[in-house]
């Protein structure tokens, strides 16, 4: 895997993967940036988000799971001094559908925190993850 990021000035870079795609970084403006993509941060809890959500996703859809929406949320809290480390990061899956088997949704989420994603042992090493899930009935 390759990632780099080229700096455009002040706090602004663009960041490049080996897939081609581009992702803006900024920092905020009382840290000197212009407030003009996401903080690096931030693409780590996207990263984690991403990673367990194609996991349990997939694995619902080979359980044949009649799903409609589902999202990932992460809530990060920081150390208040720097380097403002994650002290805590939590989960939630939030999988809409069609009478959704919670055993089905919960060994998903497993599958993913023990087995598949790497995003999620990384960062377990450092931080603990907390994982939690809600089912919202599909309209119709």
């Amino acid at each position: 895997m390759y990632a780099g990021v080229k700096w455009h000035g002040g706090l602004s870079f663009t960041g490049t993967a080996r897939s081609g795609f581009e992702v803006q970084l900024g920092g905020s403006p009382s840290a000197g940036g212009s407030d003009d993509g996401f903080r690096p941060l931030e693409l780590m809890g996207i990263s984690l988000a991403g990673c367990t959500g194609m996991d349990v996703i997939s694995i619902l859809q080979k359980k044949r799971q009649e799903i409609t929406g589902f999202e990932v949320r992460i809530d990060v809290e920081q150390a208040d001094a720097h380097p403002h480390v994650f002290t805590r990061i939590a989960v939630t899956y939030v999988v809409t559908g069609h009478e959704v088997d919670p055993e089905a949704v919960s060994r998903a989420i497993e599958l993913s925190k023990d087995r598949y994603c790497p995003a999620s042992a990384m960062l377990e090493k450092a931080v603990a993850i907390e994982h939690h899930y809600e089912i919202v009935p599909a309209a119709g």
